[in-house]
């Protein structure tokens, strides 16, 4: 393959579900610059995680368990946590539950389409080893930013749980995310027996998460006000 294939193959998988999941929102899609800039911020995010996993991991080890869920589910999935707490949970594009999920899995594919580069240039990249890493931690990451997202949704407009969801919106993705990497690390010869169905899990549950979400829009009962009008 030569660089410019390499390079597209990489980044497609991000795309395509950034594309997939901002076409799910039924009333009212995010402003696309928004979008981007959180999908560039995810970007930008592997950075700072690269440095302070490089310091940490001088403190607290290498091991499976402490990678799967310090490094790569508690550290990756904080920074996106933060950024989407501070930039996004008060901005007034956010009018409806399934806003969050967007911008949060906006953050985490900028993220992972990164990650998804570094991996295609620095080892003997084929296509069908690009294409299982769309299959796993591209979508991966996408899915734990649903999780995210629909719990920063349900913070914002249930107020009267907002704290706990919150914590939810933090902690789900890295037990979540934790899990996945645990998996991989622990089960080197086996572990396609135990992610195929983890992985079919976690979509059931995510696609479920995206109806639920819709379903709860302000927006639905203006848009359906609208219908009634035009009919």
């Amino acid at each position: 393959m030569n660089m410019l294939s390499i390079l597209m193959a990489a980044v497609a998988p991000g795309i395509s579900l950034l594309a997939y999941f901002y076409l799910k929102d039924r009333y009212e899609t995010e402003p696309i610059k928004l979008v981007m800039k959180m999908f560039l911020l995810g970007v930008i995010l592997v950075l700072p995680s690269l440095a302070l996993s490089r310091e940490l991991v001088q403190e607290l080890g290498d091991g499976n368990f402490v990678v799967a869920f310090f490094f790569s589910g508690g550290l990756e999935e904080f920074l996106k946590w933060f950024v989407l707490y501070h930039l996004i949970y008060r901005h007034q594009s956010f009018d409806e539950p399934y806003d969050g999920i967007v911008y949060a899995v906006a953050v985490s594919l900028g993220f992972a389409t990164l990650e998804n580069i570094f991996y295609a240039f620095s080892s003997t990249t084929t296509f069908s080893t690009l294409l299982l890493r769309a299959l796993l931690p591209v979508s991966g990451h996408a899915l734990f930013g649903v999780i995210m997202g629909y719990y920063l949704g349900k913070a914002k407009f249930e107020q009267a749980k907002a704290k706990r969801y919150l914590w939810g919106s933090l902690l789900l993705p890295i037990v979540w995310h934790g899990l996945f990497d645990y998996i991989l690390l622990v089960s080197k010869s086996y572990w396609t027996w135990i992610m195929v169905p983890f992985m079919i899990l976690l979509w059931l549950r995510t696609l479920w998460k995206v109806e639920r979400a819709n379903s709860r829009s302000p927006l639905r009962i203006v848009h359906r006000e609208e219908e009634i009008k035009i009919g």
